[in-house]
């Protein structure tokens, strides 16, 4: 049984150590602004995986509630990993009772496809129905 204790209170969130860990150590978010980070957790749905009262996990959703959910953000910091709380967060998530029944679900990954096919997460059924504007490097100067 893990020790992960998982809460989408967001005013339990260690903010800095979120914005710390996208803007210096994701491949996602280098070079994001704390108030870019405020902001995406204010609008949306946020898990907090917590060791001993300190946060080592987050991942964040933005959803409607009701028909469409995007998993974004999610990590797990490095001196923490290996334990099975990117595992945990995702149970949570699948979990949330505000994420049950939404006819799309997606999330993007460069390296992690093994935990999320575990989930339920595949390639699109119709990728040529999938269009995105994308800018990889938004947050760089």
């Amino acid at each position: 049984m893990s020790n992960l204790q998982i809460s989408t209170d967001r005013s339990e969130l260690d903010v800095p150590l979120i914005y710390r860990f996208l803007s210096e150590q994701s491949t996602w978010a280098v070079g994001i602004s704390r108030a870019v980070v405020e902001r995406a957790i204010e609008n949306s749905l946020c898990f907090g995986g917590f060791v001993d009262g300190r946060q080592v996990a987050f991942a964040r959703v933005v959803t409607d509630f009701a028909t469409f959910g995007n998993l974004v953000d999610m990590f797990v910091i490095p001196e923490y990993r290996g334990r099975g709380y990117a595992k945990d967060i995702m149970r949570a998530v699948m979990a949330h009772p505000s994420l049950k029944g939404l006819r799309r679900f997606t999330l993007a990954t460069g390296d992690a496809h093994g935990l999320y096919e575990q989930f339920g997460f595949a390639p699109p059924q119709r990728p040529d129905t999938l269009l995105e504007r994308y800018f990889p490097h938004i947050y760089v100067s």
